[in-house]
């Protein structure tokens, strides 16, 4: 394993996506020389700029040379021209798994993993523990919107992590605690099988010591059925649910407020600890907020404190984000990509804007996934009223024959199914065919967020003309 010593040039291929931006952050905090490579450059790879990281937009074999360690993102390919460079110099190659251990050593390790909700929920735990002045460290696959920051150190005991299954990202953590939001299938791509994610989660949840806590979403079967063998087994766990009457931690009577709120009760082993309210909708964010508490109750933060703190939470960024609002339309971003979140998501939307017309406009995320679960997706949009799917993002993948964006807006099960190749072809049927009051839900793990930027921007110019033209 590699031994990370303050000081040492290292050299981070891919550096612009959350996960290895939010690495080089930390690196840069805790006192090493930094430098990455990638081909689209954003405002994360501009804030490391500043923070003193040499940032490269071109990939080129000179890039990692003085490095003394480089660290690549999983999309890298095993030919990408400065891992081969790398390679013929001898500097050592690792992947994130590989170092983040020994950049969390000597505080408490928090593991927050899951198929769904590990953004979220980690967030509401850095949140949280910031607002009560606990100054932990952490890394979050998205950014946490309060601070705009995806990465921090702090001087505080618990340093708080994404993990991440992708690439057994998470089996590189020594988790002293570890949460299991939920566990479903996804990742085809890797995950050949959903038995070998399952397997993958008890593998990360094996890294506890015996006095580590598991704390476990028992709504979810998979979940539940990991954290019941862990009680066989006589170790720590605690279980949290809405549904599930077993579960330790239970969210009961979860309504929304004259405010449009989310408020719910929390009881612990039968009893009342309080209300909490959230600015954020859905009970699956409910579900996330309840994983947030109990690894606050576990640092030690009085329940109160913690309730207190996540009114205030103003979500992660791309996780219901609202982008804006143009004559009466109202424009949200989401990561949602799969099944069970595209459904969660547009319900939650459903809740929170009753009297708006719902258009959930969908980019398919890599053609591996869009195959193997494809009979998820076909029923995941009984909850809007129009829906609109883009070409799948292939990101790293080539197309499958029979996999395509139009024939699974064939498959899909409504009313009214449109599909645009294009993001601008999406744009331009929005402009044409929305009528207010209407929620427009953009849920995308790709670059379909600029679809949201775009219309508003066409609306409102739109509207000013039509505005002008009223005034001649």
């Amino acid at each position: 394993m590699p031994r990370l010593i303050p000081g040492q040039h290292i050299h981070i291929v891919g550096i612009g996506g959350f996960g290895m931006s939010a690495l080089a952050r930390v690196l840069l905090q805790q006192g090493y020389y930094v430098s990455g490579s990638d081909r689209r450059l954003n405002a994360l790879t501009q804030a490391l700029e500043q923070m003193g990281a040499s940032i490269y937009k071109t990939e080129d074999a000179q890039n990692v040379m003085g490095a003394e360690m480089v660290l690549a993102t999983s999309a890298a390919q095993s030919d990408h021209v400065e891992l081969a460079m790398a390679r013929a110099l001898n500097i050592p190659v690792y992947k994130r798994s590989d170092v983040i251990a020994d950049m969390m050593s000597g505080q408490v390790s928090i593991g927050v993993a899951g198929t769904h909700g590990k953004t979220t929920t980690t967030s509401m735990v850095v949140h949280i523990l910031m607002e009560t002045q606990q100054n932990p460290s952490y890394i979050i696959g998205g950014v946490l919107r309060n601070t705009g920051q995806n990465a921090g150190v702090g001087a505080g005991k618990a340093f708080v992590i994404e993990a991440d299954e992708y690439d057994y990202m998470f089996l590189g953590l020594r988790p002293d605690v570890a949460v299991v939001t939920n566990i479903e299938y996804d990742h085809p791509d890797f995950f050949k099988t959903p038995n070998d994610m399952t397997r993958a989660f008890n593998q990360f949840v094996d890294l506890l010591p015996p006095d580590g806590v598991l704390i476990a979403g028992a709504d979810s079967p998979t979940a539940a059925i990991l954290a019941q063998n862990r009680l066989v087994a006589g170790l720590p766990v605690i279980t949290f649910g809405a549904r599930n009457p077993q579960a330790s931690w239970r969210a009961t009577n979860i309504h929304i407020d004259e405010d449009y709120q989310t408020v719910f009760e929390v009881m612990r082993e039968g009893e009342s600890l309080g209300t909490v309210r959230l600015q954020l909708p859905g009970e699956y964010n409910v579900l996330n907020a309840m994983a947030a508490l109990i690894v606050a109750d576990q640092q030690g933060v009085p329940f109160a404190e913690a309730a207190r703190a996540l009114a205030s939470f103003q979500g992660a960024g791309r996780r219901f984000h609202a982008r804006g609002e143009v004559g009466g339309v109202l424009v949200i971003d989401d990561y949602a990509h799969h099944p069970t979140a595209i459904r969660a998501c547009l319900e939650a939307a459903k809740q929170r804007f009753p009297t708006r017309k719902l258009w959930a406009v969908w980019q398919p995320h890599t053609y591996s996934r869009t195959q193997a679960l494809w009979d998820g997706y076909i029923a995941a949009f009984e909850s809007a009223d129009h829906v609109l799917l883009t070409d799948i993002y292939a990101a790293r993948e080539d197309p499958v024959p029979g996999v395509s964006a139009a024939e699974l807006a064939a498959a899909i099960r409504h009313d009214d199914v449109h599909h645009t190749p294009s993001l601008d072809d999406a744009v331009q049927y929005l402009l044409q065919h929305v009528e207010p009051p209407a929620a427009v839900l953009i849920m995308s793990a790709g670059d379909a967020p600029l679809i949201g930027v775009n219309y508003l921007k066409l609306r409102q110019g739109k509207m000013d003309g039509d505005t002008a033209g009223q005034a001649g």
